[in-house]
């Protein structure tokens, strides 16, 4: 006795579409100078001997890589000092940042989305991939249900087998 079995995958006949943030992550090598390492006595910029450093030091070295500007010491840090670093880094680096790793990260997924074309996934039924191999901030998650929300027609986070439910257009 043969005994024939049809499996029918109703994620694949559901009209999801999939949609992985993971897509908008930005390659290259990450970097965070800390002006710390600058501070007379780790208190406070003197901006003679910041000049001198500035003027000296190899920018080179930040070809092509993405880069976050900050200082992690309770210290007392012109606007100024992140400004020079920014004009010297800016001709090499990819990205300079003002802030930490994590802002970092999030202002590279936040100018790949913004960069998306949302016209794509208008009506679509879309599911926010919610794991991957790749960390995601929750701030592209955001910016992601922020942009296609006007365009969707619905929206949902997760995997397709298991979604919570975010938005649903009312026609």
């Amino acid at each position: 006795m043969e005994i024939q079995e049809n499996f029918i995958n109703k994620v694949a006949q559901s009209g999801l579409v999939t949609l992985d943030p993971a897509q908008f992550y930005t390659q290259g090598e990450r970097v965070v100078y800390d002006i710390k390492d600058n501070l007379f006595h780790g208190l406070m910029l003197r901006e003679k001997d910041f000049r001198e450093f500035v003027k000296e030091h190899n920018w080179a070295q930040y070809q092509d890589k993405l880069v976050a500007v900050n200082c992690s010491a309770d210290a007392i840090v012109p606007a100024w000092a992140y400004m020079l670093l920014a004009n010297r880094m800016a001709p090499y680096a990819k990205e300079v940042v003002f802030g930490d790793a994590e802002v970092l990260e999030t202002v590279l997924f936040i100018k790949q989305i913004a960069a998306m074309d949302a016209t794509q996934y208008a009506g679509q039924r879309l599911v926010i991939k919610g794991c991957g191999d790749i960390p995601v901030p929750v701030s592209a998650y955001v910016e992601l249900t922020k942009i296609l929300t006007p365009v969707a027609k619905s929206i949902m986070f997760g995997e397709p087998c298991s979604t919570v439910p975010i938005y649903k257009r009312r026609d």
